[in-house]
């Protein structure tokens, strides 16, 4: 199977999970309304749906290295759907946090199964090109879902994105039956028992490089995190914009950090993926504080954010990527265990950034701004400690 057919197949599997944010987003100030709900308790959606995506990780993980990459991703989707219902149906803001959190136990799968196909076909500069590839396909979900969103909000009401995510995780379950090949031969597959997982686990957290990349990126996707959940509520109450203008606002911002994840795999072969993470980690430090700075000082309009924010996730588009695919490279494995608990990691990390912005968020620019620079300073204190390590091993 060819480089770009396994990119496109991987990207839209990959892909329901996000459309299941970004899509939604436009309607969180209406699902406040008609929910009868304050921000906070609509921002639990996002957070419950991230906490439960990343402990699900850990059990899809070590389940896909025993059974082959198919049969999780079967049983996965099938939840999803399951809530995403529920979802649709929800009578009140509780229920809507709860099948959330459903939704993200079943969505879990399409984080790590992908991943774990990436690293069973390809390592180094290739993984990072397929990887890269796939992050492409998924770009049209925070371009497109917010958009078609507002579309269907314009239509009727914020239910219906729950009924057309529904559609879609359907779909993943036929283009895994019909496209998706198995990519672990049955002798390659380890058995789950404790034992294994002890272990396995032991290896992982004692590893110093693993660690540290899965944080570099982890605090790089909490930052993407928290603008998802206050994003919404800066551009339309602080800014005034329209759910679609809202939308317009947050694609352009998505879009420096799919474009610039194209870059990943030509750049890290050409100058070495640990230079391509340092310099990264800078550039997403310096814009993130410097709109900070812009913000204190009164000057956070909305072209200067739009812009700040499009070169900071720039920078956040390399990062993501390479530290994904190094963090994966020494551990084929237990390729599923180790995407699994990175990936729980970083979602969890991304849920407690969440809930502590939240505690200062006041529907401006500037608390999101400041959590955004948290998260970038944090990444670049890791990423100098962590490359340095690497070259020196």
């Amino acid at each position: 199977m060819s480089m770009f057919r396994t990119a496109l197949i991987l990207g839209l599997l990959s892909a329901v999970g996000p459309f299941a944010i970004d899509m939604y987003l436009p309607a969180m100030p209406e699902i406040a309304a008609d929910l009868q709900a304050d921000v906070s308790a609509v921002q639990l959606t996002l957070t419950a749906y991230f906490v439960a995506f990343g402990i699900a990780q850990l059990f899809y993980g070590p389940w896909a290295d025993q059974a082959g990459r198919k049969t999780p991703l079967y049983v996965g989707v099938g939840i999803f759907v399951l809530a995403t219902i529920g979802c649709a149906l929800a009578p009140s803001i509780g229920w809507l946090i709860a099948f959330r959190a459903m939704q993200g136990l079943g969505g879990a799968v399409l984080m790590v199964v992908p991943r774990a196909v990436i690293r069973d076909m390809h390592t180094g500069a290739e993984a990072t090109k397929l990887m890269a590839m796939v992050m492409l396909v998924i770009s049209v979900s925070p371009m497109l879902a917010p958009l078609a969103g507002s579309g269907l909000i314009a239509l009727g009401d914020w239910r219906h994105i729950f009924w057309v995510l529904c559609l879609a995780a359907v779909f993943s379950q036929v283009l895994t039956a019909t496209g998706l090949p198995e990519t672990l031969p049955k002798e390659q597959r380890i058995p789950v028992n404790l034992h294994t997982l002890w272990t396995g686990g032991k290896t992982l957290f004692r590893d110093p490089t693993f660690m540290g990349l899965t944080f570099i990126g982890g605090f790089g996707f909490s930052s993407f995190m928290v603008f998802i959940a206050s994003a919404s509520f800066v551009y339309t109450e602080q800014f005034g914009l329209s759910p679609t203008g809202f939308s317009l606002a947050f694609a352009i911002n998505a879009i420096g950090f799919f474009t610039a994840s194209q870059l990943a795999g030509p750049m890290g072969a050409r100058f070495g993926i640990t230079r391509i993470i340092r310099w990264a980690a800078t550039g997403f430090a310096v814009f993130s504080f410097g709109l900070l700075a812009v913000g204190l000082a009164g000057f956070a309009t909305l072209p200067v954010v739009i812009a700040g924010l499009f070169c900071a996730n720039a920078c956040l588009g390399l990062i993501i990527p390479t530290t994904m695919v190094m963090a994966l490279d020494p551990h084929g494995e237990i390729a599923g265990l180790a995407s699994s608990l990175g990936g729980t990691l970083q979602m969890v990390t991304g849920g407690v950034m969440v809930v502590v912005t939240g505690l200062f968020f006041d529907g401006t620019a500037v608390p999101m701004i400041a959590a955004i620079a948290l998260c970038a300073g944090l990444s670049l204190a890791l990423a100098l400690k962590t490359t340095r390590a690497m070259q020196h091993a």
